[in-house]
């Protein structure tokens, strides 16, 4: 095996944790390849805000670079964007798998107090697409047609802006470990893409 020198960040999402779903099964493919990779846990994940989860990512990161590679399920998409958005001008990372990721829209959201101000935090603080698309060498977005909290439609951010192939894949609604997702193949394929590895 060669000695890869390639590392893999996957990035939970709101609830989330690293042994959710299908995150140990592409961590376990993925090193089978020889990525080093890391699934952190982000702090308080039941009400997740950009001021802990980005910080937590970049500490997690430390020094990024071209052979750095991201996978973000829903929320955790945002903080990868929100992430690469800081970054100093010059640096670049390997590129990013974006697993139902949003910035315009969620839909079907519980009536509550917290899950409100959390999503309102996250849809209406500002980030510059633009920004991001500057670090980024490649990405791929990864969308259900029956996602019940991400509709299809936030494709067009990140087709138009960020310059991501689209996926959209047939009824896996929202990806999640809790309603039985736990292999995500087109992740994996989609990982081996951008860093350019064969399959």
């Amino acid at each position: 095996m060669s000695l890869n020198k390639k590392r893999v960040i996957i990035t939970h999402g709101w609830d989330g944790y690293p042994e959710e779903g299908w995150f140990p099964w592409l961590k376990k493919e993925l090193e089978a390849r020889g990525f080093n990779v890391f699934v952190p846990q982000l702090p308080e994940p039941n009400e997740p805000r950009i001021n802990n989860w980005v910080p937590k990512l970049k500490e997690v990161v430390g020094k990024p670079d071209e052979q750095t590679y991201f996978v973000g399920h829903s929320m955790g998409c945002q903080t990868i964007a929100r992430y690469l958005e800081a970054l100093p001008n010059d640096v670049k990372v390997g590129g990013v798998v974006f697993v139902a990721g949003f910035f315009k829209r969620l839909t079907n959201l519980e009536d509550d107090g917290v899950v409100r101000s959390v999503s309102d935090e996250w849809l209406k603080t500002s980030i510059s697409l633009k920004k991001v698309a500057e670090h980024l060498k490649a990405s791929v977005a990864i969308f259900s047609d029956n996602d019940p909290y991400v509709p299809t439609d936030n494709k067009d951010d990140f087709s138009n802006v960020l310059g991501s192939k689209i996926v959209i894949e047939h009824s896996k609604g929202h990806f999640s470990g809790s309603t039985g997702t736990a292999e995500l193949p087109i992740a994996l394929e989609a990982v081996l893409e951008i860093a350019g590895e064969k399959h």
